[in-house]
């Protein structure tokens, strides 16, 4: 089974980069997207229907803002939207589907590089978001959360650490958070496969960032320890370049 997360900074935009394409060739069983910036009627579910996925969709009220997605081959036994808080569903961040047993969630973590009200926002949602799992763990203890996570958690995860250290998205309460997190029952499965330096997600449009590797690695799929024996592989597939972001490749064995 292949799972791959990508934030692909608006779906409309990747469309005319050639996602349509890349799609076709990798071939994923499951398809999480982040930051579609699109109303469900600007989603291209026809273009993704040809390529034989079903679509679904959760966005933001706020149009051409956030918004989150799923495509997958096998049709789910039950999706879920949302997380049941209004002031983080209205932002479009989390969206799951069922297969038997196993759940798949496509999630958008904030961004608090806008200032101190989003930042708290995000210190708000990271608390939110961490009791909500656990609750739905009680009833879903296998679960997969794709998404852009909007934070490095180990310096190694970072192009430069010093300089970074008080920047959002590398801040100690945020890396305090994904430690605890991880903690808590979860495998950030690229780690758990890849140990080496210089392996990144998300590159900022300035200064060439991208061609110099100059990197935050902020996208996971992360697993509940209970799949660890169907972990097969993770990669980041950095030659997508649809987006700042690239996709992470996510590989299960059956059960």
């Amino acid at each position: 089974m292949k799972i791959i997360t990508y934030n692909v900074n608006g779906i409309r935009a990747a469309m005319n980069k050639g996602l349509y394409e890349w799609i076709q060739e990798v071939n994923p069983d499951v398809l999480c997207i982040q930051e579609t910036k699109a109303q469900p009627d600007q989603i291209p579910v026809l273009a993704f229907q040809e390529l034989g996925y079903h679509c679904y969709c959760f966005s933001a009220k706020k149009k051409g803002y956030s918004g989150v997605a799923v495509l997958t081959k096998q049709e789910p036994t039950q999706i879920v939207y949302g997380v049941d808080i209004p002031k983080y569903d209205n932002e479009g961040r989390f969206l799951r589907v069922d297969f038997g047993d196993l759940s798949i969630a496509s999630v958008y973590h904030p961004s608090g590089s806008s200032g101190d009200e989003r930042q708290d926002f995000k210190m708000e949602w990271l608390n939110d978001f961490y009791n909500f799992v656990h609750e739905l763990r009680k009833t879903r203890p296998h679960l997969i959360l794709c998404g852009d996570y909007n934070i490095c958690h180990k310096p190694i995860d970072i192009h430069d650490p010093v300089r970074n250290a008080k920047s959002s998205g590398f801040l100690p309460e945020e890396r305090e958070w994904m430690e605890k997190f991880i903690n808590s029952g979860f495998i950030d499965t690229f780690r758990f496969f890849n140990k080496e330096p210089n392996q990144y997600t998300w590159w900022s449009f300035r200064s060439n960032a991208r061609e110099k590797n100059l990197g935050w690695r902020i996208d996971y799929n992360m697993t509940t320890l209970s799949l660890q024996e169907r972990l097969k592989c993770s990669v980041i597939l950095s030659s997508a370049n649809h987006s700042d972001h690239c996709p992470v490749l996510l590989e299960l064995n059956d059960e």
